[in-house]
Formats: structure tokens, C-alpha cells, sequence
């Protein structure tokens, strides 16, 4: 069980990231190579400036990291380790939803 604040945050704002299907996308895409602002917003089919207030919220939640090359700036996962947890998340989340384990899915919204 998790009693330490420090790692309860760390989990919520994980849980904030992933909670927006677009920021999702983002991170899927740098799972896949590190990438500059402009390919991902032509990538994902979204404008520069919807990309810049989710790579905001990425940066802010320690999940991205903006590295310089030369005048441009290349957005990357800020560790290694969140490619395996998406991998994890991601078929931990197929798994889930072959068993339709949460009865209220269809009414709450939840799962």
C-alpha cells in the first residue's frame, strides 16, 4: 500500500497525463522516437498550439522533457521507464477489458 504522499503524487499526476485520449497520443508517439513540436502535430492531425498546451501539461507533470538541437527543441519521455509503464498500462488495460470486470462501465462511463 502506498502511504508516502511523494509517491501518491507522483501516481495522480500520471493519472492526469493519461486521462486526455490527445496526451495520450503524444506519449505513444515519443514512446516511439523523440520527436520536434511541428512532426507531432502533423502526425497526430492537431494544431501547433493544441500540441503546446498538452506538451505543457507533459512538461509540468515530469512526463516529457524538451531537449534544444540548435534553434529547434525536440520533445522525449523524461525517463526510459515510462515506455515499459505505457507497455504495462497499455496491456494491463486489454487484459481488463476482455473480462468487462467493472459492471458500471456503461452507466458510470468509468473503465
Amino acid at each position: 500500500m502506498l502511504t508516502l504522499a511523494a509517491d501518491i503524487e507522483v501516481l495522480a499526476r500520471f493519472g492526469r497525463a493519461l486521462a486526455d485520449p490527445i496526451r495520450c497520443r503524444i506519449l505513444l508517439a515519443l514512446h516511439e522516437a523523440p520527436a520536434h513540436p511541428a512532426d507531432l502535430a502533423n502526425v497526430l492531425e492537431i494544431s501547433r498550439t493544441r500540441l503546446s498546451n498538452h506538451l505543457a501539461c507533459l512538461r509540468d507533470c515530469g512526463l516529457v522533457v524538451a531537449v534544444p538541437t540548435g534553434r529547434r527543441t525536440r520533445y522525449e519521455l523524461a525517463d526510459e521507464r515510462l515506455g515499459h509503464a505505457l507497455d504495462d498500462l497499455r496491456t494491463a488495460v486489454v487484459a481488463v477489458e476482455a473480462d468487462k470486470t467493472c459492471v458500471d462501465a456503461d452507466e458510470k462511463g468509468c473503465c
